[in-house]
């Protein structure tokens, strides 16, 4: 036996015509409790490797966990501590509090079920609140809830652009409703990616690799900062108030933002087929929607007041939108290299070039 840097190394030995056979450590089978004749069940890995674990061991999808909180807890920061057990993984909930649970408390974890994917109150006592993720081992496919989030979020800048064309507060508003369900998504798939890097069973039932996992979770990351900045572009309408901006520079921004999401579509669309070159224009127009950027500029700095700062608003968002669209480009370019086909092995000493093109073919 060699142990190398935490891993324990075992010779494979054969016995009988064609059985091999590798031997485990004493100390992870006595520390998982392990005896002759218990099964181990093992899953392929897409990098060769195997993920080896006992049958009957707990599931990701049967853990339960419990977060203590206080009824005199900001409204926000209690959100927040839900939506970090949410993404933690764990299917069942337990919301306690120290005696009675105020009906405050109460609305708080109910607006938090409301806003997410999967979380329903399964029961309630007087001093706690039990959460089931009703989605459990059956997810929505992840490449699918990012073509999801990026339809949500082009519309949103459309409309927010609408919106501040238009000074029409109902749009602005709606824009700014909407963006909690692009944050729901995110947090979906960010409790998804979570789970799977805690339970190959789960990586196997999503249907990715880790790398494919990393990929999508920042692309999804990317399409939510631009929801963001769509809301910014729509919060300017209530900033104006009766300004009316120059219609020349109207349009000058809502070419900058057709831009900007016609960029989003080819990066989306250049990480779904792994296309170098496609990845490569999207940023090569980022870089163009730069120098428009400066040009637009240096018209705002003849405005002044409130007219001024909305427009300085809408125009950075709209950069940053290009900008997000150039990294998700670039997440494009590295998953397509990650996904391309890698070489035959080197033949080992001893061993012929063709011996060594067969196995790495079996």
């Amino acid at each position: 036996m060699r142990t190398t840097g935490g891993f324990h190394g075992r010779r494979i030995q054969k016995t009988g015509g064609s059985t091999f056979i590798v031997s485990l450590p004493k100390t992870w089978v006595v520390s998982r409790g392990l005896h002759a004749g218990d099964v181990l069940l093992f899953t392929p890995r897409s990098d060769g490797s195997l993920t080896v674990y006992a049958e009957d061991s707990p599931r990701v999808d049967s853990i339960r966990r419990v977060v203590q909180v206080t009824n005199d807890m900001i409204e926000d920061h209690l959100f927040r501590i839900l939506v970090a057990e949410y993404i933690a993984g764990a299917p069942l909930l337990e919301v306690r509090t120290p005696g009675r649970m105020s009906p405050h408390t109460r609305d708080v974890i109910r607006s938090f079920t409301q806003r997410m994917i999967g979380p329903e109150i399964l029961e309630e006592t007087a001093d706690a609140v039990v959460l089931q993720d009703v989605v459990g081992t059956n997810p929505l496919p992840i490449p699918s809830v990012i073509r999801r989030m990026h339809q949500m979020v082009r519309a949103m800048q459309t409309d927010a652009m609408a919106a501040f064309r238009s000074q029409d507060q109902s749009i602005a508003r709606d824009v700014v409703e909407r963006d909690w369900e692009v944050d729901r998504l995110h947090w979906f798939v960010q409790k998804q990616v979570t789970t799977a890097l805690r339970d190959a069973r789960m990586l196997t039932s999503l249907g990715l690799t880790l790398p494919e996992c990393s990929t999508y979770l920042l692309a999804s990351r990317v399409l939510e900062r631009i929801a963001d900045h769509a809301v910014r572009i729509a919060d300017t309408v209530e900033m104006l108030g009766k300004e009316k901006p120059p219609p020349s520079l109207v349009n000058e921004l809502e070419s900058l933002s057709a831009a900007a999401s016609s960029a989003l579509a080819e990066a989306l669309d250049a990480l779904e087929a792994k296309d170098i070159a496609r990845a490569n224009a999207v940023v090569d127009d980022a870089h163009r929607v730069t120098r428009e950027r400066e040009k637009i500029l240096r018209e705002l700095s003849t405005k002044r007041g409130r007219l001024a700062v909305s427009l300085a608003y809408v125009l950075e968002s709209l950069e940053r939108s290009a900008s997000y669209a150039s990294d998700l480009a670039e997440i494009a370019i590295n998953h397509a290299v990650e996904n391309r086909e890698l070489p035959a092995p080197l033949p080992r000493k001893g061993e012929t070039k063709s011996a060594a093109v067969a196995v790495a073919g079996s």
